[in-house]
């Protein structure tokens, strides 16, 4: 019994194919992403070692860079979940000091201005102008009354 460790160009063509009806199926409908998640880096992990050729496996310094490589992009996954927190806190926050105070904000081509009277908080915090809920962020000016 012989052990073959290489495709011949026939079998790679096939894997080929069945992989981009496989990919088509699943991406059918949607947009592709452009960025590779944590998620995505273990499944590449995953499917090396398990298509890796037994007679030649993965060096341990190979290992031991992707391993690290996944450390790394998990631990700026969650800091860029931090920056994310933080930036809608101090949003929120710098809102909540505009109560009472005279703004002027952008809407569509218009320029509104009036006085905070109430805001809301959240991802994206509102504020309560002339009756009105406009986003923190088409805020650009705040003035003491």
């Amino acid at each position: 019994m012989e052990l073959q460790s290489v495709l011949s160009s026939q079998d790679m063509a096939d894997l080929n194919r069945v992989v981009k009806e496989h990919n088509a199926k699943i991406n059918e409908g949607k947009n592709p992403q452009q960025n590779l998640g944590k998620d995505d880096f273990l499944k590449i992990l995953i499917t090396q070692l398990s298509y890796q050729d037994p007679t030649a496996p993965m060096e341990d310094k190979e290992f031991i860079a992707q391993m690290a490589q996944f450390s790394t992009l998990d631990q700026m996954t969650s800091m860029a979940s931090d920056f994310t927190r933080i930036t809608n806190m101090l949003a929120g926050t710098e809102a909540t000091s505009s109560l009472g105070k005279s703004v002027e904000l952008v809407e569509g081509d218009q320029v509104v201005q009036g006085t905070v009277k109430a805001v809301s908080r959240g991802d994206v915090p509102q504020v309560l102008v002339n009756g009105a809920y406009y986003s923190w962020n088409q805020v650009t000016k705040v003035f003491e009354e």
